[in-house]
């Protein structure tokens, strides 16, 4: 993935949307990223897969719960505590 100043993206706005149309590409400014420009099909595919993995993770809940597989929210809210914090 191509990276481009912001100040380089700003000038040049009509070359960066034809470039994210091939491929995604990161703006960065100061030296870090902050952004990425991509394609609406892209876009459009990457929250697909995102929304299908959303539906696998509840449909795995779901069949959890119906098994009796549950924790207590006091135990899921303390190891998920601990992993943010790692």
């Amino acid at each position: 993935m191509d990276t481009i100043r912001a100040a380089d993206a700003k000038t040049n706005f009509g070359a960066l949307l034809d470039k994210a149309q091939r491929e995604p590409v990161t703006i960065s400014k100061n030296g870090r990223a902050v952004a990425v420009v991509m394609s609406a099909t892209a876009y459009e595919d990457h929250q697909r897969v995102k929304l299908e993995l959303l539906r696998q993770e509840v449909r795995k809940g779901l069949g959890d719960a119906e098994r009796g597989n549950v924790v207590s929210a006091e135990k899921a809210f303390t190891e998920l505590d601990r992993e943010l914090a790692e």
